[in-house]
């Protein structure tokens, strides 16, 4: 089965930083993704949490649900209290066909703080790995159980942010924890996206293409900014218009069998950035890149 290329919300408006796109409604993000050639969507803060609701938008648009964000405090909550949690979110996934869900650990969490400086994100406690591991290879069996996978999604300003970060999580999870690899967030942390993938392929069940500029990050890193201060400043861009070596990561990819989502995730100030030409170039440069790696 070939890979299916989809795109998240954050081109037109943003979760972090309601204030982008904020006049922007869901109709047009929709109608703009499918223009541009996306078979499906991720979930943002204006879509519908009812699947009698949002699937008829969906299918209206001829578009299917990719998945969506969880956020998830494993380090705080039981794994019942977890469970808990997530039953709306659960629910909607599974009744419209998304068999993956993008879980992050939020506890104390600061990319969405835009006064914070990122490279002061929560530092994960060193003695808990084990115990945190095994509680969210207990939550994921139970996802799984339901038909959904965990796709943990190591982000910046969160306790499991860097490639070492990733390996103490991969190491102390069971099989039943996907991994989702974010190429931007990675390039961000100072890790190689392709060293990750080449560690971990046969872990990864979700792809964010989301790209880098190098001068931006530099900038970003060397005036100590906050997360969205960086995403302001232009740090993301679409697949192929910065540095990330997509062609050499999706060989990996190709290698390894993939044949989940790959979904253009990347966030800028839609007022500089314009939604629909960044929408129709990600997608554009994401399909030549996975034609050309044999993943469609």
């Amino acid at each position: 089965m070939a890979v299916q290329l989809g795109i998240n919300p954050l081109t037109w408006t943003n979760d972090d930083l309601p204030t982008l796109g904020a006049e922007t409604p869901l109709e047009i993000c929709l109608t703009e993704g499918r223009q541009a050639g996306f078979a499906g969507f991720e979930l943002g803060n204006k879509f519908p949490r009812q699947a009698g609701i949002l699937g008829p938008i969906l299918a209206e648009h001829d578009l299917k649900l990719v998945s969506g964000w969880y956020s998830g405090e494993l380090l705080t909550r039981s794994v019942a209290e977890e469970i808990q949690a997530v039953q709306s979110h659960l629910t909607l996934l599974r009744e419209l066909g998304a068999n993956v869900m993008v879980f992050a650990e939020v506890t104390n969490c600061i990319h969405s703080d835009q006064n914070r400086p990122v490279h002061l994100r929560p530092q994960f406690p060193a003695d808990r790995w084990q115990e945190y591991g095994e509680k969210l290879t207990e939550f994921a069996c139970y996802t799984q159980e339901q038909g959904v996978q965990i796709a943990y999604h190591h982000h910046m300003g969160t306790v499991i942010e860097t490639a070492e970060d990733v390996d103490h999580l991969m190491e102390n999870t069971g099989d039943e924890v996907g991994l989702l690899l974010d190429t931007g967030h990675l390039t961000f942390a100072g890790a190689n996206p392709l060293a990750v993938a080449e560690h971990w392929a046969k872990r990864i069940n979700h792809v964010h293409c989301k790209d880098i500029r190098p001068d931006v990050l530099n900038d970003a890193k060397n005036r100590k900014t906050s997360f969205l201060d960086a995403v302001l400043n232009g740090v993301f861009t679409v697949p192929g218009d910065g540095c990330v070596d997509y062609a050499a990561i999706f060989q990996v990819l190709k290698k390894h069998h993939y044949n989940g989502w790959l979904v253009v995730e990347a966030e800028q100030d839609p007022a500089i950035a314009h939604p629909f030409t960044y929408a129709t170039m990600g997608y554009n440069n994401l399909h030549q890149l996975a034609r050309n790696a044999g993943l469609l």
